[in-house]
């Protein structure tokens, strides 16, 4: 038998920053949620492995999307002590894309980057198809690296953006944030202490949380009616950022059934009797592909739980390995 020569295509961080843009990375990654309300994916629940001794765990996302003839898999970590201890980033991931034809790997791109950008993408699919049209007031809560990329995929597919209220555990992070993002984006953004929460909430039209929290944050009495919340924070067993109540109230939305069930917003609820699988309203795939609708009034409370799903890495990946060739940037390396 003979071995043809494979090479695999690299890309690092900095070359996945010149590549992506939050237009067209909702773009794609609005055409694979359709993919996956269409039932043109396979897409396994993601699969957990913990450190127990080191606080960290890594996940394994695979995905291949039938319909675009995409595969791939995502490895990432979550070592909350990384930063403190050894000078590295939290979360760190490897996107690998795959032939589908051969099963060879045909690209490794830097994945933490990639992450930000699909997690976003994915929240501002959910405002445009679950927000009330005319939202105006936006409220993050975590003004952490994902609080940015919510915030540029609101900035994307929001008409208005009057007023962006951010908070933060530490007031002087939720400054910084204002800062940045108001001289890049030309908002009016007030920073607000945790302390403070209460306030930032009342009266936003939609609502972002991005925390690692454990116990519901935001109270159900905060929340108004045709408010939408984004509820990205919880993405493993155990944490929840919203009081249950607010979820009985609402439209639930989820990316992906199993996968929320196990380790979204819904899980803690779930596991807890507060919460049936049953009560939720769709999956937000089968909104995009038309199967359901999606904000029917203006007075419906909307709540998109968002786990972060592969097909969003695979059809990330395929648009930087794509561009990264028309570009010719990333580096060749000789697999076998």
């Amino acid at each position: 038998m003979i071995i043809m020569n494979l090479d695999v295509l690299f890309i690092n961080q900095d070359e996945v920053a010149q590549l992506l843009n939050m237009p067209e990375v909702i773009d794609v990654v609005e055409e694979a949620f359709k993919e996956k309300g269409l039932g043109l994916v396979q897409m396994p629940p993601k699969v957990y492995v913990y450190f127990d001794k080191y606080n960290g765990d890594f996940r394994v996302m695979p995905a291949y999307l039938t319909g675009k003839d995409i595969a791939g898999v995502k490895v990432v970590n979550v070592h909350p002590e990384n930063p403190t201890k050894y000078n590295l980033p939290t979360v760190m991931a490897t996107v690998i894309l795959l032939d589908p034809k051969t099963g060879a790997p045909i690209a490794i791109i830097e994945g933490s980057l990639l992450t930000a950008y699909r997690t976003g993408a994915a929240g501002g699919i959910a405002i445009k198809y679950l927000a009330r049209k005319n939202s105006r007031i936006l409220s993050i809560i975590g003004a952490g690296v994902q609080g940015r990329f919510q915030l540029l995929a609101a900035h994307a597919v929001m008409k208005q953006i009057d007023e962006v209220r951010v908070v933060d555990i530490r007031k002087e992070i939720a400054k910084k944030f204002a800062e940045e993002m108001s001289r890049k984006l030309n908002l009016n953004i007030i920073p607000y202490s945790s302390e403070e929460m209460e306030k930032a909430v009342r009266g936003a039209d939609i609502l972002i949380t991005t925390t690692p929290v454990r116990k519901p944050i935001i109270k159900n009495e905060w929340v108004s009616e045709g408010m939408h919340i984004n509820a990205i924070g919880a993405d493993a067993p155990g944490k929840e950022e919203l009081d249950p109540h607010i979820l009985k109230r609402a439209k639930v939305v989820v990316d992906d059934i199993e996968q929320a069930s196990h380790s979204g917003e819904i899980n803690v609820p779930i596991s807890k009797g507060l919460f049936s699988v049953d009560e939720i309203y769709a999956e937000l795939g089968e909104i995009v592909a038309g199967k359901k609708p999606g904000r029917e009034s203006d007075e419906e409370i909307t709540i998109f739980d968002s786990t972060g799903l592969a097909i969003q890495d695979v059809a990330t990946g395929f648009l930087v390995y794509n561009k990264a060739k028309e570009k010719g940037l990333g580096k060749v390396l000789r697999f076998f």
